[in-house]
């Protein structure tokens, strides 16, 4: 099939009613889409820094990081136009293709619009597949595959493969094959015959990995033959560096979480196997590959530390591989405990391998990390943050770096280096603190670091220093700036007990209406205890003053600050008038889904209130709904239940295992839970707990998660002693 001379439109023709759209009522990921058409335009310039800025735009507007809008869809028979037209056909083709799979709608758009719009356009993309050119072949092939129009797409694509000898192409054209094959009987089958004939050792390179991952996509039992085929081709990822499909790039790993994610015993056996053998070859960009899925794997499985442990930890000794390694070692938990040798001797090199393993070692023998951080203080700075558990994960169990006087030295000889960088007063000061009155020496040089670091030197003072800080603390409470004066003051009052700088750097805050200060400075209340009378009382109409309105509550920061006073207002006097307004407006904008954490922070603060918030019951339990909202507001409704009546609905236990299931808050989703009570729970949900404290899968998985074997493990130990709470047999 292919498009002649004469069928192919002509510029001119494909814009002829482009003016007669709405596009002014129209969007885009940045507005109104009315300059979708002059980009459009764009494209066809003659000038090709002109075009390349135009598609650039489009991209970022109509197709940002995936997401699609109504513009995307509208904007497709022009794209599709363009590129039957020969205008930068391949682009324009592989466009189409990415706005038809684009997975994220945020402006009504209807699902499926945009891949609608693209199936329109097939009977331009499909001649394409026939095409001299290779890219443009390759584009059309991937472009119409992802229409999922598998009726009309799966003539065309295997029709093309009896002829297609480009390796590429024929990668293309078996992955849209597969990715055709839910919708189209014949397509799965033709699928599966081609996948599995294409793992033979003669067809070249980037068609046997096509294959490997196809057979997986298409659950295909796996074998010693894609074993075998894999670590054959590895290095992986050059293989795949010329393909369009994005979710392709890193095989090894797709593969290894494709077996994972099978979760049964022999697929997870075969990914770890592949994995370990992957770890164990000569080659250096290989074993690269395999770090980074080893490093993935271990996120994912409860047993893949187990498995790998020795393979990454012998990869230690490898310049080429030590510091990909080191990242894994973060991985493994325990296990990594054998490491401890290597990491000390990787310490005595220069620059930031020596700093990473220091780093780990910290966390696996702190006493052994210590003398080491000692020596080389200033240049270790992953070495500190990870010894005072800044951005590391420290959990309760994770004890306070030993203390040690070498390092107290060093500590102390860092503090008077002129200039010191970023963060590292405010980690040294933190390294200091739970030495307590151990590390009184260094209090004279931390002291100047007061005003510019209040919120952990004053701690750090009033630790190592009570008597000495006094005078400190005093003089920045009452003249620092305006940032150290509340943390200088808070940390001099708990010395002291002294009242009066705390109430009246609490005061000014009040008064500044700057939302960060006015929410520090509500919290501080809560070392004066709960009076109407007293030093405490002038606070009260300083409190009430600084409140916003319904009205202005519409951001995070304000809605915040408003949390803060209104909790103030209740421990100050214990009557809960001032505080329910504010929770209820907050809760009020539940279903906005940008407004998590004052959502969490305002049913924290009904919980606070209990059987009082009685009436924000309605709204706690409109954030049942939501995961990353439910163990909060479940809370929430517990401690928030009249007397003599059942804190919980049917499905509260449902929302939270939801919470769990999803890694939104499998923490507070435990907390909720043990609270509920594990008799509470029906026997399908305690067998959902069970799996969730038994199962291969990790819980806790999250970007931010810096210590996921450790955070699972505390998961999983609390998860276990819930269910042995259960006093009768559900099974």
């Amino acid at each position: 099939m292919n498009l002649t001379q004469s069928d192919a439109p002509s510029v001119a023709e494909v814009f002829s009613d482009l003016d007669d759209r709405p596009w002014a009522e129209l969007d885009h990921a940045y507005g109104d889409a009315d300059d979708v058409p002059d980009l459009l335009r764009a494209l066809a310039s003659e000038d090709g820094a002109e075009a390349e800025e135009a598609i650039s735009e489009l991209y970022g507007s109509i197709l940002h990081q995936g997401s699609v809008y109504s513009a995307s869809a509208c904007a497709v028979p022009y794209l599709a136009g363009l590129a039957a037209a020969g205008v930068r056909t391949a682009e324009l083709v592989a466009f189409v293709g990415g706005i038809a799979e684009g997975d994220g709608v945020y402006d009504g758009t209807p699902p499926g619009h945009c891949q609608a719009a693209a199936v329109a356009q097939l009977p331009l993309i499909l001649p394409l597949i026939e095409s001299d050119a290779v890219d443009v072949r390759q584009a059309a092939a991937w472009t119409a595959a992802s229409t999922g129009a598998a009726e009309a797409v799966f003539p065309a694509l295997a029709a093309r493969w009896t002829r297609e000898k480009e390796p590429l192409v024929r990668a293309e054209l078996l992955a849209g094959l597969v990715r055709l094959a839910e919708a189209s009987a014949d397509a799965a089958e033709t699928a599966r015959t081609l996948a599995t004939a294409s793992l033979d050792g003669e067809e070249p390179a980037e068609l046997r990995i096509a294959a490997v991952l196809g057979c997986l996509d298409l659950g295909l039992p796996w074998t010693g033959a894609h074993h075998d085929t894999v670590l054959a081709l590895l290095p992986t990822d050059r293989l795949v560096a010329g393909r369009l499909d994005t979710e392709r790039t890193e095989p090894l790993q797709r593969v290894t979480d494709a077996l994972l994610r099978r979760d049964t015993p022999a697929d997870r056996e075969a990914a770890l196997a592949l994995l370990d053998a992957a770890l164990r070859t000569t080659d250096t960009e290989a074993r690269a590959e395999a770090l980074w899925a080893a490093e993935q794997a271990c996120l994912f499985s409860r047993a893949a530390p187990a498995r790998l442990a020795d393979a990454v930890i012998a990869l230690l000794a490898d310049r080429a591989s030590a510091r990909s390694a080191l990242s894994v070692l973060d991985k493994l938990g325990p296990l990594a405990g054998p490491a401890v040798p290597e990491l000390v001797a990787l310490t005595s090199h220069e620059g930031v391998l020596a700093d990473l393993a220091l780093k780990a070692l910290v966390r696996l023998a702190p006493a052994q990390a210590a003398p080491l951080l000692a020596r080389d203080l200033g240049d270790r700075p992953h070495a500190l943050g990870a010894a005072v558990g800044f951005l590391s994960g420290r959990t309760a169990a994770q004890a306070p770096l030993p203390f040690d006087e070498d390092l107290l030295a060093a500590v102390r000889a860092r503090l008077t280096t002129p200039d010191l960088d970023g963060n590292e007063p405010i980690h040294l000061a933190l390294l200091l603190t739970p030495w307590g009155e151990r590390a009184a020496a260094a209090a004279p040089e931390l002291a100047p670091y007061l005003d510019g670091f209040a919120l952990s030197v004053a701690p750090a003072l009033a630790a190592i220093g009570p008597e000495w800080a006094v005078g400190p603390l005093t003089g920045t409470a009452t003249e620092g700036s305006e940032t150290a004066r509340l943390p200088a003051a808070r940390a001099l009052f708990g010395l002291t007990g002294t009242t009066e700088p705390l109430l009246t750097v609490i005061t000014a805050d009040l008064a500044s209406g700057d939302t960060y200060r006015v929410r520090q400075a509500a919290e501080a209340t809560e070392a004066l205890g709960r009076t109407e009378a007293g030093p405490a009382a002038v606070l009260l109409p300083r409190l009430r003053a600084a409140l916003g309105t319904d009205g202005s509550r519409t951001t995070h920061p304000r809605m915040e600050a408003d949390l803060a006073i209104a909790l103030a207002l209740h421990r100050l006097t214990g009557d809960p008038a001032d505080a329910l307004p504010v929770i209820e407006s907050v809760l009020g904008a539940v279903d906005d889904e940008w407004i998590r954490w004052p959502a969490v922070h305002a049913a924290r603060a009904a919980a606070l209130l209990g059987p009082a918030a009685a009436p924000l019951r309605p709204l706690l339990e409109r954030g049942l709904t939501r995961p990353e909202l439910a163990p909060a507001m479940a809370l929430a409704l517990l401690a928030t239940t009249p007397p003599g009546r059942h804190g919980h609905t049917p499905d509260l236990a449902d929302a939270l295992l939801t919470s769990a299931e999803t890694d939104a808050d499998p923490m507070g989703a435990l907390e909720a839970l043990t609270a509920l009570g594990a008799d509470a729970l029906t026997t399908p949900q305690l067998h959902r707990l069970t799996d969730l404290a038994t199962r291969d899968r990790r819980v806790l998985i999250t970007a931010l998660e810096p210590r996921p074997a450790h955070a699972d493990a505390h998961f999983r130990e609390t998860a276990q002693a819930l269910l042995r709470t259960r006093t009768t047999q559900p099974f």
